[in-house]
This record gives structure tokens, C-alpha cells and sequence, in this order.
């Protein structure tokens, strides 16, 4: 930051105790720049845009491959300042109409200049952090001077896609699976499950029902055992990169020898768990149940399931007025700034589209010039 802009800093508006934000959700706060002697400012705005990104690389004997992939959601701009000579693209952003006039040359001193932005209804995912590839939601402020470098702050929000906008079917109906394997070498006869789940879709907290009808005609003791282990899956130029982590194990009572019985075990899935991501072309979070018999000096018969966490129900969200400035500037809101500036939206919103997933990555291997496939390219 220069000597005369001490320093440019967002602040936004909580509107829940988690600090969450969906579809629809009011973003609002403030821009406040300090400024230590008089300025002349060419343009100043924030920036408000949604993206996914996804990169890795790859090494082969002596030759290193980047993969690189990038969805944009959003790009949106309120101009507090604007240059009369920018020749930006109109279609991507929005100019500052409220009929706030905002001076160009600011004194020195601490100046508030607030902001709002409308979040779209469309069906876009939710935030996310992984190690090859991120979903962000993110608030960019840029102040330009003449013949000096451009003095830029973000921060970023944490957005919670509302389930209801991604009608994901089959959410609620039953699944079932059985498998029965006959054992070798050290363990004689056979065993069997029937295993039942009363829905594939889940929310965050909620408590995940498993019934199952075990046979053990084998010469050992077995044990059931449950895992909700999760899969992230990053895409780029015809390529697959998966990385999978066990979220929750449990283990039945035992079964003794040539005996069956009825089962039902309760796994509560975490508040926190991530939710599952299903609506973004190039990451994938996906989760999955897996309920297997540990026997003794043999492989362990399993079953898995494809499950859908959902996001937690959320209070409905109000938007609260911005905070007021600090006693630097002039006025209530510092030199400049409408307390309830006009919000920044999308054009008129549309009714949802019925669901659609998204689109398939191109075929795994399709481009001649990258190696081929590797270990992360098999299916988990």
C-alpha cells in the first residue's frame, strides 16, 4: 500500500450466527479507505464474483504436466469512482446509479463508502477448499491512481448453495444391496447381508439408519462395520484427479458362528461435514457408505452406497444496514456514502431450472499430448 492510501479494508455484514450465505442472500457492508494527505483517485470500485478454479501437475521421469481448469459463476462490479475514459465491457458489470456523487479527490482522513450486493438464484455450488481446486465467493476492492499501482483488498464469503434450487433426485428413496461369499483358506462356509437404507439423502446432524439382516454360516466370528468416507474429484484437459478420506467408522456387536440376526445401527453424520458438491463441472465432492464384515484371515465382503449430505437447514436470512463509520470523515458514513446504497443483482431473477447435473468431464485420456491415465484415474 502507498504512503498516501494507508490502507483500503471490507467489511460486510453477518446475518447468521454461522456466517453463512445462499441463494438470494443480501451482501452488504462497506469499503473504508484511509487516506494520510489529499489524493486524487482515477476510479475506485468492488468487485463481487463467484469461480471455481482447479490446477495440479504431474511429473514423468524428467517431464512435469499442469492441468488447469476454470468455471466462472458470476462477475459483478458497483463503482464508487468511475473513470470517464474506461472502456470496460458494459455486459459485465454495473455502474454506480443511486445518484450518490462521489468526488474524485479525497482529503485526508478514514472515508466509508457502502456497498450491496444481491446473490444470484441461479443453481451454482457451494464454497469449498481442497488440495487441487477451490469454489470462492469473493469481495474485491480496487482503488486507482494515476501513474501509481493499483491498491487492491478482498475478502472472501462463505456461501451455502439451498438445496431447494438442486433438486437432486432419488433423494429420498430406499436403497438396497445384499452380496453372500463363500470364505477359503483359513475360514470355512459362507456369509450373507441384506442391507437396507431408508433414503440417499442427508443433512448435516442428521442420524444415518442402516438395517441389515446378517448370516454367518462361516467357522468364525464376525463383525459388522460401517464408514461414510468422502471423494473429491478435480477435472482438467481430459484428466481425473481423486482423493478420498474416511469421515466416520463404526463397529457392530459381534455375530457368532452359524448364526444370523437382524441389525440396525445409527451413524450420526457431523454438523460440520462438508455437504456434497455435485453441480460443478470440474469438482466433485461425493460421499459414500461402505458396510463390510471384518472376518479373520480373509477379504472382507462389502457393500458400498452412494449418499447425498445436504447443508443443514438455515435460519432465513435479513440483511442487516450497514455498521456506522468511525468519527474520521465528514458526516455519518465518513465523507462520502448513502447508508442504504441500491443493490447490485443479476437483471430479474428467473424460476430455477429443473435439475440437470452437470455436464461429463471429456474422456479421461482424450488428449493425445498428456501421458497416460495414472492411479487416480481408477474409479473408488
Amino acid at each position: 500500500m502507498s504512503s498516501t492510501i494507508k490502507k483500503v479494508e471490507i467489511t460486510y455484514n453477518s446475518i447468521n450466527a454461522s456466517n453463512t450465505f445462499t441463494n438470494g442472500d443480501i451482501v452488504s457492508g462497506q469499503v473504508s479507505v484511509e487516506a494520510a494527505k489529499d489524493c486524487q483517485i482515477s476510479s475506485f470500485y468492488i468487485k463481487f464474483k463467484g469461480k471455481a478454479d482447479v490446477f495440479w501437475t504431474e511429473t514423468y521421469g524428467q517431464n512435469t504436466y499442469s492441468y488447469h481448469a476454470k468455471d466462472k459463476y458470476f462477475s459483478v462490479r458497483q463503482y464508487f469512482i468511475r473513470d470517464p475514459n474506461s472502456k470496460d465491457d458494459q455486459k459485465s458489470l454495473i455502474a454506480h446509479q443511486s445518484g450518490e456523487t462521489y468526488s474524485n479527490v479525497v482529503p485526508p482522513g478514514i472515508h466509508v463508502y457502502p456497498f450491496s450486493f444481491q446473490l444470484p438464484l441461479q443453481n451454482i455450488p457451494s464454497t469449498f477448499k481442497g488440495a487441487d481446486g477451490k469454489i470462492v465467493y469473493l469481495l474485491e476492492a480496487v482503488l486507482s491512481r494515476s501513474m501509481k499501482m493499483d491498491s487492491k483488498e478482498s475478502t472472501m464469503i462463505n456461501f451455502v448453495e439451498k438445496g431447494d434450487l438442486n433438486p437432486v433426485p432419488g433423494l429420498m428413496e430406499p436403497q438396497h444391496e445384499t452380496m453372500d461369499k463363500k470364505m477359503k483358506l483359513f475360514t470355512s462356509g459362507t456369509v450373507a447381508m441384506d442391507v437396507n437404507l431408508e433414503k440417499s439423502g442427508f443433512f448435516q446432524g442428521e442420524g444415518l439408519k442402516v438395517k441389515a439382516f446378517i448370516k454367518n454360516d462361516s467357522s468364525r466370528e464376525i463383525k459388522p462395520k460401517y464408514c461414510i468416507y468422502r471423494k473429491h474429484s478435480f477435472f482438467a484437459r481430459g484428466r481425473r484427479r481423486v482423493h478420498t478420506k474416511d469421515l466416520i467408522k463404526e463397529v457392530g456387536r459381534p455375530i457368532p458362528p452359524k448364526a444370523s440376526e437382524n441389525v440396525t445401527q445409527v451413524i450420526a453424520i457431523p454438523q460440520d461435514v462438508e455437504p456434497s458438491i455435485l453441480n460443478c463441472s470440474i469438482i466433485k465432492v461425493e460421499h459414500r457408505l461402505r458396510v463390510y464384515l471384518d472376518v479373520k484371515y480373509a477379504s472382507d465382503p462389502e457393500i458400498k452406497f452412494d449418499i447425498i449430505i445436504l447443508p443443514a437447514h438455515q435460519v432465513p436470512a435479513v440483511a442487516t444496514a450497514p455498521t456506522a463509520a468511525s468519527d474520521f470523515g465528514i458526516g455519518p458514513f465518513g465523507s462520502y456514502g448513502n447508508p442504504n446504497p441500491p443493490v447490485w443483482g443479476f437483471g430479474p431473477q428467473q424460476p430455477p431450472p429443473a435439475y440437470q447435473p452437470a455436464g461429463p468431464p471429456p474422456p479421461y485420456g482424450a488428449h493425445g499430448m498428456y501421458p497416460p491415465l495414472n492411479e487416480f484415474d481408477h474409479k473408488y
